[in-house]
């Protein structure tokens, strides 16, 4: 399939913003949907690179389109297919940069989704593998048209890639996510741990190839043989292909299940707690009906589009064995999760997040866990929860992506680390006053004191001990805390405040 084959075909109603004729004759190999500023790593050579231009905008536009459409370029894509919804027409700029640096710029309208067209290359691309004749392929014919008939029958994983490698001694082989996960292996290639997995993804033994279908950074799908010449270069190419087909099936199977998922996910973000449609829209999620359950909640350093919250969220969880749990996108950019805690109810997200963090560990991924609820009508509860638990991992872990539970939240500090940073600050400039200035020399030194006051529990011989101070200027210095700030350090309510201000600092 070539790319101007994409402006021919019914429904789609691609327009061509730039692109000469040698451009539109080059071969699609796979299909990317990205957002990100620069998706270098995730682009194959012969990829058609699908985006909502989320990252575009008038202030940066220039420095980011040449930074988007010259990654294209080293990465070898084909072309770039440009949403419109955004920002209701492809930018000029873009067209310029696509422009210099050869890549051919088609323009997506608001009514097409992006879904739906890599569902036709990957129809056509199908259909041009299984009309491939046998002489021109490592891949016998009939293995292959029984591969793709499986396919549609909607074969196992594990099974398919048994019958893909049957022809070369079914060789040690895995199906992984970029996570560590194992999707599948052949019956010669022993379990294997996570974080094994991960080292196999990045050793420099074997073949590795990566599925081309759309996916994130967090999800995306590996043909790993660790063996080196366990099976013909061309023929793992082909196997490849017909993985990507079999996720497309397998994805499209899912998307009843996930629009419920979002139904409840909504539901929750909105407050509905009308008890009937709650427990109406959990039947529709089968087993997930029984609690009890957790929330966990998670966001990205950007929009939801950009950062693959939803996906990164989805795919730690499926690191548990047996978990049941429904995923969506919520307000403000995140993504949550219903998850059913059968036993003592717990769930340890800890290993699987430390795992996707290192997919992308240019932008850490925190989440937030909330308490175990046992009754629906307590889940919108736990929603908050959660996401007063993702505020915490944020603000006590900012470079390196974590996992924070509502029950860690156990002292004062890690109580006030869920509560947004700008009235924190707020908090600590109302209740210390002048104090709260950090550039004035004599209130940094009134706001040592205090600390360390407070830390020795008000007393005023340890503290001057500490310092190394005469007791008097102690007193002199906390008394001019208590003008400055009008609070009584020997009242518990004031010390109170007053520590927490400095908590919030």
């Amino acid at each position: 399939m070539h790319v101007g084959d994409l402006l021919q075909i019914e429904g789609l109603d691609l327009t061509l913003v730039w692109g000469g004729g040698n451009l539109l004759s080059q071969a699609i190999d796979g299909v990317t949907a990205t957002d990100l500023e620069d998706p270098t790593r995730f682009i194959q050579p012969g990829d058609i690179v699908l985006s909502g231009l989320m990252w575009w905008s008038e202030t940066h536009g220039r420095a980011r389109t040449e930074r988007f459409v010259s990654a294209l370029a080293r990465a070898g894509a084909s072309a770039l297919l440009a949403g419109e919804e955004t920002h209701g027409t492809v930018p000029v700029g873009i067209a310029d940069s696509c422009r210099a640096h050869g890549i051919a710029l088609l323009a997506v309208p608001a009514h097409t989704n992006f879904r739906a067209i890599t569902e036709v290359v990957y129809r056509r691309r199908w259909g041009d593998l299984s009309r491939r004749q046998a002489g021109h392929s490592p891949l016998p014919e009939n293995v292959r048209l029984d591969l793709g008939r499986l396919v549609d029958q909607g074969i196992e994983a594990d099974e398919l890639l048994g019958r893909a490698l049957a022809p070369f001694g079914t060789p040690p082989c895995y199906l992984l996510t970029s996570s560590g996960r194992t999707i599948a292996r052949t019956a010669s290639a022993p379990e294997l741990p996570a974080v094994r997995t991960v080292e196999h993804l990045r050793g420099l033994t074997g073949e590795t190839l990566r599925i081309q279908t759309e996916s994130t950074p967090y999800d995306a799908w590996y043909l790993h043989v660790p063996q080196a010449g366990g099976a013909p270069p061309r023929a793992l190419h082909e196997i490849a292909e017909i993985i990507g087909l079999y996720r497309h099936h397998h994805h499209h199977g899912g998307a009843a299940r996930r629009r419920t998922g979002q139904e409840l996910i909504a539901m929750l973000d909105r407050g509905d707690t009308d008890t009937g449609a709650l427990a109406k829209t959990l039947d529709a999620c089968g087993p997930l009906a029984e609690g009890p359950w957790r929330v966990v909640v998670t966001a990205g350093p950007g929009r939801l589009a950009d950062s693959g919250a939803e996906e990164a969220l989805r795919e730690a969880l499926q690191h548990l064995p047996s978990t049941v749990f429904a995923v969506g996108a919520a307000s403000d950019g995140e993504a949550a999760a219903v998850v059913r805690c059968g036993g003592k109810g717990t769930l340890r997200l800890n290993e699987p997040w430390s795992l996707l963090n290192r997919c992308r560990p240019e932008t850490p991924l925190h989440a937030g866990v909330s308490a175990l609820t046992a009754e629906p009508a307590g889940l919108h509860a736990a929603l908050t929860q959660a996401r007063f638990a993702l505020t915490a991992a944020r603000q006590g872990s900012p470079a390196t992506g974590r996992v924070t539970h509502v029950e860690e939240l156990a002292s004062l500090e890690s109580l006030l680390a869920g509560i947004p940073a700008d009235v924190r600050t707020l908090f600590s400039r109302t209740t210390l006053g002048p104090l709260a200035d950090s550039e004035a020399a004599s209130h940094h030194m009134l706001r040592e004191t205090l600390e360390v006051f407070l830390h020795h529990n008000c007393s005023w011989v340890r503290t001057a001990e500490a310092l190394h101070l005469h007791v008097n200027t102690v007193h002199y210095r906390i008394e001019r805390v208590q003008a400055l700030t009008g609070r009584d350090p020997s009242r518990l309510d004031h010390k109170l405040d007053l520590r927490a201000a400095l908590l919030c600092l």
